[in-house]
């Protein structure tokens, strides 16, 4: 996986371009960088996210997707490398069965709202689609493999999720979308 950072300022990036893991240059502001930096974004607000009071298990699961996540950056920033596979996946849609059975059905739209640690969720799930939308993009422009997309698919789904798990960890529920409310 190539050399560990032993220096941050390399003053190589002052051009425009950044260095990927397999050595070549591109610019900064390529779909390819772009994804990275959508993807590396995701992981900081789960960061954030963890701050947060929650269950011990949903901790450690989280901290597993950061992981994942950092894994996910390494594949982009190595063209034609691959390190996210259907096995993780797979290991998504466990944990949206696992949590998404502890809820009720839903009945109407709900809003990014509720306790902290619920709303930071739905900024994960926000985030976490503008990086899908990145990682589609750059899919147009360059071969990728499709776990990629996939995962981040499903952890925007299972963001959601959570977020519901959240407000009832909080001692709270769901905060209904009343679309009959009187405006203005």
């Amino acid at each position: 996986m190539g050399n560990r950072l032993s220096k941050i300022a390399t003053r190589t990036g002052d051009g425009g371009t950044t260095g990927l893991g397999d050595g070549s240059r591109t610019d900064k502001d390529s779909v390819r960088i772009h994804s990275i930096g959508e993807v590396d974004e995701l992981n900081s607000h789960i960061g954030l996210l963890l701050c947060e009071d929650m269950p011990a298990e949903l901790r450690e699961e989280l901290v597993t997707i950061q992981h994942d996540l950092f894994d996910l950056g390494g594949e982009l920033c190595i063209p034609g490398y691959q390190m996210i596979t259907e096995a993780h996946v797979e290991r998504l849609d466990a944990l949206l069965a696992k949590y998404n059975a502890t809820l009720p059905a839903l009945t109407e739209f709900i809003l990014p709202a509720g306790s902290r640690a619920a709303s930071q969720a739905h900024v994960c799930r926000t985030v976490c689609r503008r990086a899908e939308r990145a990682i589609v993009t750059l899919g147009k422009a360059e071969t990728i493999h499709e776990h990629p997309r996939q995962y981040v698919n499903r952890l925007s789904d299972l963001m959601f999720v959570l977020s519901r798990v959240l407000n009832r960890y909080a001692g709270g529920s769901d905060v209904l979308w009343q679309h009959e409310r009187k405006r203005g």
